[in-house]
């Protein structure tokens, strides 16, 4: 496992599982939530898996099985890739209190077995903010397109980049920074400060929109469509986007 996967993979099994109990409840009450309506759960992306019975849909990065469960739920065979043990603990509580079944892969992405999972895929789903852990986009990419069937489909969603420029409302000129840097992890704010200062850091990257949609055009993607999300509150902003690209 390389350094960058490695400092990640500690960060990301540090109270993790605690953290989605916290934030999203027991994989329970989690399921009962999903159950009531899976297609809801996909949230902004329900237009993009308009059919999926019988698909079989690759998850990376997939957390806690908040995406993939309702997939499963409405007919695909899901398989999660995903660094963290805590959150493959949730997702697999969370499958089976669903009453249904994904597989869930702990390892580095850039490590994935290929000579078992190469063009094994009809769809990879990507989503939630996961391209700044990645340090080798072209590596990364590479693995994507491996992973899909022929005619497969990329449906890729992270953060806008303008989004890495932009905090507590004031504009920072960083767009086009390409070094690494420590931060944060996601959720070290949801819990008392007291302990926060136990949390590893993880170390990110962060990309410009033209160095994505490149990397993935030159990876052999065809790219069929670009979407830009406004901010969770509606803030007139582009905060995330959607990109849609076949083999």
């Amino acid at each position: 496992m390389e350094k960058s996967s490695a400092i990640n993979k500690t960060a990301w099994e540090y109270r993790a599982y605690e953290f989605w109990n916290q934030r999203d409840g027991s994989p329970v009450d989690k399921a009962k939530e999903i159950m009531a309506d899976p297609r809801a759960s996909l949230k902004k992306h329900q237009n993009y898996f308009e059919e999926v019975v019988g698909k079989r849909i690759a998850n990376l990065c997939g957390s806690n099985g908040r995406k993939a469960v309702p997939l499963a739920l409405l007919g695909a065979d899901v398989t999660v890739f995903d660094i963290s043990e805590d959150n493959r603990r949730y997702a697999l509580e969370l499958a089976d209190c669903a009453g249904t079944e994904i597989e869930y892969v702990v390892g580095d992405i850039y490590e994935i077995d290929l000579h078992t999972y190469q063009h094994q895929f009809d769809v990879l789903y990507l989503e939630g903010g996961i391209l700044h852990y990645f340090h080798d986009l072209e590596a990364f990419t590479a693995i994507l397109f491996a992973l899909l069937k022929p005619g497969g489909k990329l449906i890729l969603s992270d953060y806008h980049p303008i989004k890495h420029c932009i905090h507590e409302d004031k504009y920072i000129p960083r767009y086009f920074d390409q070094n690494t840097y420590e931060e944060k992890i996601a959720y070290q704010s949801h819990f008392d400060p007291a302990e926060q200062a136990d949390f590893p850091k993880v170390l990110l990257r962060h990309y410009t929109m033209s160095e994505i949609v490149n990397t993935v055009i030159r990876s052999g993607f065809t790219l069929q469509q670009l979407d830009e999300h406004p901010g969770w509150k509606g803030e007139n902003i582009p905060w995330e986007f959607t990109l849609v690209a076949t083999t």
